[in-house]
């Protein structure tokens, strides 16, 4: 056993600080007093590639809005151009929005999740493989419903949005 201070009955354990730390004799208290690693540190600095890659996604993105079909933008196309298949992008669009709604509800019950013992609950897991199928369902379907546009462009237009 580890010392302490004295009393009446036999030896008694004193901390005074937060800096108490056990000599590993008692397993419950070196538990709770070991100093916790600190948690990783990101880079600052960013390679010469990295900033590159950034810069191309963002300038590939404002093109793909700003220019659209280089007669009208990209927001313009969608709501008025008639070679659109409009049935299978609004039920694209409604599996987006699905798959949305399925990120935000798992995201507020983590948030609900308020120590590392309690288990998530099974229905939030279980319907995975449904929002994988649905998300590149809904792929297929954009890709399927901006083709007569874009052709061949439509995959990294999608991708790029995505």
């Amino acid at each position: 056993m580890s010392g302490g201070t004295p009393t009446a009955g036999g030896l008694m354990r004193q901390r005074h600080s937060q800096g108490y730390a056990s000599s590993g004799d008692d397993l419950e208290d070196d538990a709770c007093s070991r100093i916790r690693p600190q948690s990783p540190t990101f880079p600052v600095k960013r390679t010469w590639v990295e900033v590159l890659e950034n810069v191309v996604w963002i300038a590939s993105a404002v093109l793909i809005v700003y220019l659209g079909d280089w007669h009208s933008n990209l927001v313009y196309i969608l709501f008025h151009d008639g070679r659109i298949r409009r049935i299978p992008l609004y039920l694209g669009l409604f599996g987006v929005s699905l798959n949305v709604l399925y990120f935000i509800y798992t995201s507020m019950l983590v948030w609900g999740v308020r120590k590392s013992s309690e288990r998530w609950d099974m229905s939030s897991t279980d319907a995975l493989p449904f929002v994988t199928i649905l998300g590149l369902v809904s792929f297929c379907l954009f890709c399927f419903s901006l083709w007569p546009i874009w052709s061949f462009l439509t995959l990294p237009l999608v991708v790029a949005s995505v």
